[in-house]
């Protein structure tokens, strides 16, 4: 979705869109009362349902999918921050269904996590919310559903879609905002696979881990196990369309185009570049970055959502896409269209270049020291759930029955609390933690500070430390936000006390 923030401004809600042209791709995402009805006395703010929709991704290529509203994404949904709002949500399907209001501080029974205790949207039925969105930026609601070995549910389907909570005084330094939600289709699975990481920097890796986690698999292989099922996909997409496929983003010589980016994927790292264009990130997960830095990459863990403004001084027809050459082919980019300039969109890979978060970090600050440190290690037991990974924390699977577990780690309001993290595995972790910010404290064992997140990814045998302020009472949900990996246990609650 693109459009001018002048214009915005001047605008009132509309209809969010068909189902099959997606309503971002379109420019008509943008909506207050997104079923288009009129306000009566009593009616919430916004409608969100969710059912079965075709979803054309390509001419002649339509897929049938989840959705909310009928479309992929779903519509942006634009908040002011601070000011209360109230949400339908109807699930027209035959699966109880969670809504997840991803990087906000909202109490437990609208979070949208079973595991919290939010009740869920029944089958055929609907549930009213109401919440005061907080804190402002780029955030995003999906499914909470688990998805196991069922393709068709939880992440894999297309109940994603976008939030902006508008911040009550914005600096407005650029012409217009774009919103671009990255998501594969099509999933199968397929055994094993090794997960590429040499993007990440510092690439630290520490010895212990790494000796713990090779040891363990050669011991699985060594029995006659296979390597734990992983996931792959047929279909690649920006804002519900292949690569070429879709309309182009179309901006002028000279526009600071503010680009907000989010990674809707189930289960992939996504990496986005314009030729010729450098990437100016002011934003992390929607929360402003103490130093704002150009880059001529970006790189997004699941769930990640980045924010960068990019200055249009190269005029052309460029795809802006995914750095591997088989995803991009796939679907995975979408045209930027100068005006006044037309033919083939080109393709140029850019500068090797590491991703580092502490490019945007405080530079020479170190983080205050927390009131309690958590020691946390992930490992991966290989095909040890019906062919697929098990995973731990400290030893423990979260159950896969939909029972409640307890907490295993307890809070007190009030107090500073840091993370230290250990990955006994090979594959990179997007760990996210629910209804809190955190800050980066460590990478790789190099101390950081100033970045709030609330999503960070965690290379292979790699450690790293977030801290959080236990802020928002309540059982809270920490987990990897890779779909495969959170549904064969690698999630734990904290509670307060």
């Amino acid at each position: 979705m693109s459009f001018s923030r002048r214009n915005f401004l001047k605008m009132t809600g509309a209809l969010a869109g068909s189902s099959l042209v997606p309503a971002i791709a379109a420019g008509t995402g943008l909506s207050r009362q997104t079923n288009a009805t009129p306000q009566t006395e009593g009616s919430a703010d916004y409608t969100i349902k969710i059912a079965a929709s075709p979803i054309e991704i390509a001419p002649k290529r339509i897929i049938s999918t989840t959705t909310y509203n009928g479309q992929f994404p779903g519509p942006l949904l634009r908040f002011k921050e601070g000011r209360p709002v109230t949400v339908d949500i109807y699930n027209d399907t035959d699966t109880p269904e969670q809504l997840h209001w991803h990087g906000q501080m909202v109490p437990v029974d609208v979070d949208g996590a079973a595991e919290e205790g939010t009740p869920y949207i029944p089958a055929h039925g609907k549930r009213r919310i109401v919440f005061t969105p907080r804190p402002a930026g780029l955030r995003f609601y999906h499914t909470h559903n688990r998805a196991g070995a069922n393709l068709s549910a939880g992440q894999y389907s297309g109940e994603v879609g976008p939030v902006y909570i508008e911040p009550a005084h914005e600096p407005g330094d650029y012409d217009r905002e774009v919103f671009l939600v990255l998501k594969e289709f099509e999933p199968s699975f397929s055994r094993g696979g090794d997960m590429a990481m040499d993007f990440l920097s510092p690439a630290t890796r520490v010895k212990a881990l790494e000796e713990q986690g090779e040891s363990a698999m050669k011991a699985s292989l060594a029995k006659g196990m296979p390597k734990g099922y992983e996931v792959g996909y047929g279909a690649f997409t920006i804002n519900g369309r292949m690569l070429g496929h879709g309309e182009p983003v179309r901006v002028k010589h000279g526009e600071r185009v503010l680009f907000h980016v989010l990674n809707g994927s189930a289960t992939e790292i996504r990496s986005l570049a314009l030729p010729g264009h450098t990437f100016k990130v002011v934003a992390l997960d929607g929360n402003p970055v103490p130093n704002p830095a150009r880059v001529p990459v970006l790189w997004l863990g699941t769930a990640e959502r980045v924010s960068a403004l990019v200055e249009m001084n190269h005029p052309g027809v460029w795809i802006l896409g995914d750095l591997a050459d088989d995803d991009r082919r796939h679907g995975m980019g979408i045209v930027v269209e100068y005006a006044g300039h037309a033919g083939k969109a080109q393709w140029i890979a850019p500068p090797s270049f590491r991703w580092n978060y502490g490019h945007f970090a405080k530079p020479g600050v170190t983080a205050m020291p927390p009131d309690e440190t958590f020691e946390m290690t992930f490992v991966k037991e290989n095909a040890a759930e019906m062919g697929f990974n098990r995973w731990t924390i400290n030893g423990v699977a979260y159950p896969m029955s939909n029972e409640m577990a307890p907490a295993a780690f307890h809070l007190k309001q009030g107090k500073r609390y840091r993370i230290h993290m250990r990955n006994a595995s090979d594959d990179i972790h997007p760990i996210h933690l629910h209804r809190h910010s955190f800050e980066l404290t460590s990478l790789a064992g190099n101390p950081t500070a100033g970045i709030m997140k609330d999503v960070v990814m965690l290379g292979g045998y790699q450690e790293a430390a977030v801290d959080f302020v236990a802020d928002n009472p309540g059982l809270t949900l920490f987990h990897c936000h890779q779909q495969l990996h959170m549904d064969f246990g690698f999630m734990t609650l904290f509670d307060y006390v």
